[in-house]
């Protein structure tokens, strides 16, 4: 009986595929509008208390800026959490959907805009019914299940790329963010938990 593990035939060195997945990201980062990302970050700028929601991966990345919100002294939550607070007039919910069609999360941006509170979206498809209701849009124009970007297609599985620049464009706002708010690592870092 033959033990050793399968070969496999075709692989890719990890230099290649990072090298070609890095130049997608650039690819899509490279076309996100300038004065959309300064109406989102304004949002955010005006905001009492912010709540973010996004569904699968796309919620890991939004998640992971509501995080360095909180670090850079905003009243930011990600929903699902029990510490989530009702928001209102004067409150913004964050929302990332490549999609923008994605039914659970329309219903809660339906709610959050009757009770008054603003949206900031980030999406592939600013015609959705998300874009119809946000108030700040970012286009990010990876691909998405719903919506393909005509004249370029990914190499990665499903959704992937479009995780990907999400969680860098969202980092990318958090230097602009530091920068308006003066904020430092280490005025950051003293924000952070220290229950670790």
């Amino acid at each position: 009986m033959n033990t050793a593990s399968p070969q496999v035939s075709e692989t890719l060195h990890i230099q290649t595929a990072s090298f070609q997945i890095l130049a997608e990201i650039s690819w899509v980062l490279g076309k996100v509008s300038q004065s959309e990302v300064e109406d989102f970050l304004r949002e955010i700028a005006h905001a009492d208390v912010i709540v973010a929601c996004g569904a699968g991966r796309v919620g890991m990345a939004v998640r992971g800026f509501a995080m360095r919100l909180g670090h850079l002294g905003k009243n930011a939550h990600m929903l699902g959490d029990a510490t989530v607070p009702s928001i209102g007039k004067g409150d913004l919910l964050i929302v990332a959907s490549g999609s923008g069609e994605t039914q659970t999360i329309f219903d809660i941006v339906a709610i959050a805009h009757k009770n008054g509170a603003r949206v900031a979206l980030v999406t592939g498809n600013i015609e959705s019914k998300m874009g119809k209701l946000a108030h700040a849009v970012v286009h990010l124009p990876a691909p998405s299940k719903t919506k393909q970007v005509e004249g370029f297609t990914s190499s990665q599985p499903m959704t992937t790329l479009n995780e990907q620049c999400l969680g860098i464009l969202f980092d990318a706002m958090v230097l602009m963010l530091m920068g308006q708010m003066k904020e430092t690592h280490d005025t950051m870092w003293a924000r952070h938990s220290n229950l670790e």
